[in-house]
């Protein structure tokens, strides 16, 4: 079911990205980081109020807060940062380019995670990298 998830997780991510380039042109990149978080926030929280589980909001402990708020100050940085650079360039060199968090991602999680280096992960890692920089050359 995971991987169902990870593949709409992926047509949703190219959807944003198409959507947000037209979606900034004339205005400024903040705001319209601004104006994303908010439909995120009420489509989020719409979700959870629908699915019953704002309950679980007792079963949070002060590492998932500081980790959640951690995060939270990470995708909003991500999100400035995207939109910036999608107003000051293009989008099918922008797009790889943030897509290179995967490999940060694959990264960190063998460093902070633990978890175990694959030859296939590391192929992919490799192959996404090469990818990455042909098309921004």
């Amino acid at each position: 079911m995971w991987v169902l998830y990870a593949l709409l997780s992926a047509l949703f991510a190219a959807l944003t990205s198409v959507l947000a380039k037209i979606g900034i042109e004339n205005i400024n990149s903040n705001l319209a980081v601004a104006i994303r978080t908010v439909v995120v926030l009420i489509l989020s929280w719409g979700i959870v109020f629908l699915t019953g589980k704002q309950q679980n909001l007792t079963n949070l402990g002060h590492k998932n807060l500081l980790f959640l708020v951690l995060s939270g100050i990470a995708t909003g940085l991500s999100w400035l940062c995207y939109y910036r650079a999608l107003q000051l360039g293009e989008a099918s060199k922008v797009i790889p380019i943030d897509k290179f968090s995967v490999v940060i991602g694959m990264v960190l999680a063998f460093i902070v995670l633990k978890e175990a280096f694959t030859i296939k992960s590391i192929i992919g890692g490799v192959l996404i990298t090469i990818g990455t920089f042909v098309l921004i050359l």
